[in-house]
């Protein structure tokens, strides 16, 4: 069984922030892959599906975002399960908006939710890093996430959660690159093909380069063959004068 913890603050008030994008993730793999309702269980809502071969429990920590270490603690604890188990989907300053990477270990960077979860877990889980950008100054971060996104994000936004939500079953199953590959197809998806016979239409597309097509005859037209003058010497000088 995996536990896929999403981050964020409750309530309507904080609920467009990007501080929440955690949440909006797994609130979009709930949908997509047809989970259970939500049900208040662990200081959180969780619901129950499965990803793959995967037993996956989503997890929304409801006890604000500097305290998520007890509601992921308390339901490992529940399930016995290790750090190796658990996934954790926030967002993350040092990325651009619309960028994603998968991480297991290392430090918090200042995450209030990360701080929260190495206090009660341990640093060794798997995260997904969702890109949010920073906003060029230190003093200037708690106010730029707890923002909403805008409406210029909204594009890149939907694309990057339909892409998480693509590849979830892999990320579920421990497989990284197969799920970076799920979201980059939809945050650049393949150009159609373009392959097939020339249209009837572009009649020039292979003619030799230099060359101009010819036409089917391009001797010019003979001139026609004058007739024979039948008339007399004497009614020819009297044509002349006439």
């Amino acid at each position: 069984m995996k536990l896929m913890v999403g981050l964020g603050n409750p309530g309507g008030k904080y609920e467009g922030n990007r501080h929440n994008v955690g949440y909006m993730a797994v609130d979009r793999i709930a949908e997509d892959h047809g989970f259970a309702p939500w049900r208040a269980k662990f200081q959180g809502l969780v619901s129950e599906g499965r990803l793959g071969r995967e037993k996956v429990l989503l997890l929304k920590p409801t006890t604000f975002m500097n305290l998520s270490g007890q509601s992921v603690g308390e339901a490992m604890r529940f399930y016995k399960l290790g750090p190796d188990e658990v996934i954790v989907l926030h967002d993350e300053l040092d990325l651009a908006p619309g960028k994603c990477r998968v991480k297991t270990g290392g430090g918090h960077a200042g995450h209030n939710g990360l701080r929260s979860i190495h206090q009660h877990v341990s640093d060794a889980y798997t995260r997904v890093r969702i890109g949010v950008g920073h906003p060029g100054r230190k003093e200037l971060v708690s106010a730029w996430v707890l923002q909403d996104f805008t409406k210029a994000d909204q594009a890149w936004l939907d694309d990057l959660l339909r892409g998480i939500s693509d590849g979830a079953p892999d990320l579920a199953e421990g497989d990284g690159g197969r799920f970076m590959n799920a979201v980059a197809r939809r945050l650049a998806p393949a150009r159609p093909s373009t392959g097939g016979k020339p249209d009837k239409a572009d009649t020039g597309a292979h003619e030799p380069r230099g060359e101009k097509r010819l036409s089917k005859d391009p001797r010019p037209a003979k001139a026609p063959e004058p007739e024979p003058d039948t008339r007399s010497a004497l009614q020819r000088l009297v044509d002349k004068f006439s």
